[in-house]
C-alpha cells in the first residue's frame, strides 16, 4: 500500500481517539467483547465488509446496529429469506405512467451501512445481488450503474450452515468478506450483566461518536499506514503457505493477501500506531483468512478445521526481523565454556 504522505503524531493519535470513543460506545450494548468490536472497526476503517457467524441471540444484530448508531450514518437493515428476490436487494426500474419514463428505485443496500440479517437463509441467487456492491460500490440495474453512499459497510450475520433452512454462502461470496467474526456466548459474569440491564440497554439509546465524512477522512487516513517491505513479503509467505498445506484445497487468493495488509493497516492506527507491525498481521491472519480457505476432503473428516491448518501455516513462517531478515526458525547452538 503506497503511502502518499506520513501520518503526523497527532493525526495518529486523533484516528485512535475517535477509534477508542467508538469501541467504548459499541461496548456498552455489546458486553465482554472487546477484540471482537475492534475487529469490526477495523473492517469499516479498511473499507471492508463483516460477516458475523454464530449460533442465535448471541448479539450478531446487536453489534451491527450499534455500528450504525455510533458513525450517525444511515443505515438499512435486510431480513433474508427464502423469497427474498434480487430485486428486494437492489431495487428496480419502474415506468411512470405520469412522466412517461422509467425511474429507478433505490433499494435497502443504498445506504451507509447494511445490516444483512440471517444473509444464509436467502437463496443462491439473492445472496449473489451483494457480489457488485460489495466490491464496487455500485448496483447496476438495467445496464445502469448507481452508485451507493460512501462509506458502504455490509454487516452480514449468518447462523452456523448445518442448521435447517440455510444456505452455504458461495466462495465467490465469501471472498467478498474482509473478517468473519464470531461473537460467542458471554461469560457468567458478563451474562449476568446482560440480564440485569436487559430492557434498557439498546443500540437505538446510544449516541453518535461521529459522522460518515469523519469515518471518510479516518479511511483515507488509514491508507497512508506505512507497511516495511519485508512485511509485504511476510504477508505474501503466509498466503503461500495456505495454499501448499497438504490439508488445503484451496488457498487464500491474492484478493485476501491485499485484505489482510488493508486491514493491518486500519489495525495498527486503532492501537495507535502508524506502522505496521508483524504482530498485527498475525492477530488478523484468522479472521482475515479462515473463511478464504476450504480445506481437503480428508482434512474435514478427520475433523480438522480452518483454525488449526492456518495456526500451523504461520508458525512455518519465519518472522521478518526489523532489518528484514528473516527470523532463525531454531535457537542457535550455546556458546561451550572456555575449558
Amino acid at each position: 500500500m503506497t503511502a502518499t504522505a506520513p501520518l503526523t503524531p497527532s493525526e495518529v493519535q486523533g484516528f485512535a481517539s475517535i477509534a477508542a470513543r467508538l469501541a467504548d460506545g459499541i461496548s456498552t450494548v455489546v458486553l465482554g467483547k472487546p477484540q471482537v468490536v475492534r475487529l469490526a472497526l477495523t473492517a469499516l476503517f479498511a473499507q471492508g465488509h463483516v460477516l458475523l457467524e454464530d449460533v442465535p441471540g448471541v448479539g450478531k444484530t446487536t453489534l451491527a446496529r450499534a455500528i450504525a448508531a455510533t458513525v450517525h450514518g444511515h443505515w438499512r437493515r435486510i431480513q433474508f429469506t427464502p423469497d427474498l428476490l434480487p430485486s428486494d436487494v437492489s431495487g428496480v426500474t419502474i415506468f411512470n405512467q405520469s412522466t412517461q419514463g422509467f425511474e429507478f428505485h433505490p433499494g435497502p443496500v443504498f445506504a451507509n451501512i447494511v445490516i444483512a440479517d440471517e444473509i444464509n437463509r436467502a437463496s443462491p441467487k439473492t445472496q449473489s445481488a451483494l457480489l457488485e456492491v460489495m466490491e464496487e460500490r455500485t448496483v447496476t440495474v438495467d445496464g445502469i450503474r448507481h452508485p451507493v453512499p460512501r462509506p458502504f459497510l455490509v454487516v452480514a450475520t449468518q447462523n452456523p450452515v448445518e442448521m435447517d433452512g440455510t444456505y452455504r454462502l458461495p466462495e465467490a461470496q465469501l471472498d467478498r468478506f474482509l473478517v468473519r467474526l464470531s461473537v460467542g456466548y458471554p461469560d457468567e459474569q458478563t451474562e449476568i450483566e446482560v440480564l440485569r440491564g436487559a430492557t434498557i440497554r439498546s443500540p437505538e439509546a446510544l449516541d453518535p461518536v461521529t459522522d460518515t465524512a469523519t469515518v471518510g477522512e479516518l479511511i483515507r487516513m488509514a491508507q497512508r499506514v506505512h507497511i516495511a517491505d519485508p512485511l509485504y513479503g511476510y504477508a505474501v509467505r503466509l498466503a503461500t503457505a495456505t495454499r501448499t498445506h497438504p490439508q488445503v484445497r484451496v488457498g487464500v487468493s491474492p484478493r485476501g493477501v491485499i485484505a489482510l495488509t488493508r486491514a493491518a493497516c486500519a489495525y495498527a492506527l486503532t492501537d495507535g500506531r502508524g506502522y505496521v507491525l508483524p504482530e498485527d498481521l498475525k492477530a488478523l491472519v484468522e479472521p482475515v483468512f479462515a473463511h478464504r480457505v476450504l480445506l481437503t476432503s480428508d482434512a474435514r473428516l478427520r475433523g480438522a478445521s480452518a483454525s488449526e491448518v492456518l495456526a500451523e501455516a504461520v508458525g512455518s513462517v519465519p518472522v521478518p526481523l526489523p532489518a528484514g531478515r528473516p527470523a532463525p526458525t531454531s535457537p542457535p547452538a550455546p556458546t561451550p565454556a572456555p575449558a
